[in-house]
């Protein structure tokens, strides 16, 4: 690696995030390429955004196209892009109104106001909103209060008032923390930054029931399960619920910075103008890669695709020895290991044999590859973590 680039960065760069030692400098669709020419395998989808592969040909010139239109004009105007998008992605899901932004952070903001706004219109002076303990929705501030894990943090406090959290997958002790002063119930229909951790139809229903008996909003956050990873365009779709507010980021702009909060009928028409904005939000740089990316996405065979593979996927790494279970759907997976295996261990070496992954917690891998993984690779990434978890679990000979 460019050791100059690794001193600049140390020195120029807040050190919010600890850096491997890799400069990546292309990307052509599952494979990754660092400045000395090794090529790597990604299983990370730069954390399930890449989906569509890296540099996808037809992002990449609907990226190409737009920005020798019109990069910019500002959301004080109409862009068709802006506006298109909108449709595709309320008639895609809950058939409601749109509000745009820029990442999942923000669009969990966007709910967070929709959710406030909506209860206070029912009379709750002091609305609260209950999230799920290992949920991840956001650094901001109303998105960090609602992420148990990090809201603790004395360095940040205080946090906002009207959040509280709940053990996950509850059914029961959500149950009983849903009262009339609820907004909203805020979860993700699948944890992602905890480790992979799919919410129980029970639960869900549980939810769903107990937001109806007192008017709050079941709201799903759906960053990073969304646009197709759990093989289905919205990862709701594959469980027995319906949210009535959704957001999406990540896979959205297929590299390009959007997110978008999601609302049905009714929760579309809460926000109005004045309450809420953003100067980049759905620019038409940003909305022509999203709209390509739901062509490539929202697609029968493309969803078989990913359900099948992440099928093979789940099958091929369970039959690895320190492997314990195999979470999620479709292609974004947890890969439990056993007991005395370290996870940041595992993930520095495969990094080293030329597989990008992920270690979200010390005993589990994430794994959340690009929809364009051909088997081939598929059986790659497999015999890469068996020959690296031999190292700990040693396969006796025969």
């Amino acid at each position: 690696m460019n050791e100059q680039l690794k001193a600049d960065e140390a020195k120029y760069v807040m050190q919010t995030y600890k850096r491997a030692g890799v400069e990546f400098v292309r990307g052509e669709g599952a494979l990754l390429f660092d400045d000395e020419g090794s090529e790597y395998l990604d299983f990370l989808g730069g954390i399930s955004v890449a989906s569509v592969g890296h540099c996808h040909p037809e992002v990449v010139e609907a990226i190409r196209v737009q920005t020798g239109e019109l990069q910019h004009v500002s959301n004080l105007f109409y862009t068709g892009p802006m506006v298109q998008l909108a449709k595709r992605l309320s008639e895609s899901s809950l058939g409601g109104k749109v509000f745009f932004c820029n990442s999942g952070t923000e669009a969990n903001e966007a709910a967070i106001k929709i959710a406030r706004k909506a209860a206070r219109a029912r009379g709750v002076e002091n609305p609260e909103i209950i999230s799920f303990e290992g949920d991840f929705h956001g650094r901001s501030y109303g998105s960090l209060s609602a992420t148990p894990g990090l809201a603790t943090n004395p360095d940040f406090a205080p946090m906002l008032p009207g959040f509280r959290s709940v053990p996950f997958d509850d059914a029961e002790a959500l149950r009983a923390a849903v009262n009339e002063r609820t907004a909203a119930v805020l979860i993700e229909p699948m944890q992602g930054e905890a480790g992979i951790f799919p919410v129980s139809d029970e639960t869900l229903v549980a939810a769903r029931q107990a937001c109806d008996e007192v008017g709050a909003l079941l709201i799903f956050d759906e960053v990073q399960t969304g646009i197709g990873r759990t093989g289905s365009l919205w990862a709701y779709e594959q469980g027995p619920v319906r949210p009535d507010v959704m957001t999406t980021a990540k896979a959205l702009g297929g590299g390009m910075a959007i997110g978008a909060c999601i609302g049905n009928p009714e929760t579309g028409e809460v926000l109005t103008a004045g309450d809420h904005g953003s100067t980049f939000a759905a620019g038409p740089v940003a909305s022509s890669a999203a709209l390509t990316v739901l062509d490539l996405v929202d697609d029968p065979v493309m969803l078989r695709r990913v359900r099948s593979l992440g099928d093979a996927l789940a099958e091929g790494l369970k039959r690895i020895e320190g492997v314990t279970e195999v979470r999620g759907r479709g292609l974004m997976l947890g890969v439990g290991l056993a007991d005395g295996i370290v996870a940041a261990d595992v993930n520095s070496t495969l990094l080293e044999r030329g597989l990008v992954a992920n270690a979200p917690r010390p005993d589990s891998l994430r794994l959340l590859p690009p929809f364009v993984l051909t088997d081939d690779q598929a059986e790659r990434a497999i015999s890469v973590i068996e020959e690296t978890l031999a190292g700990y679990h040693p396969v006796e000979s025969k």
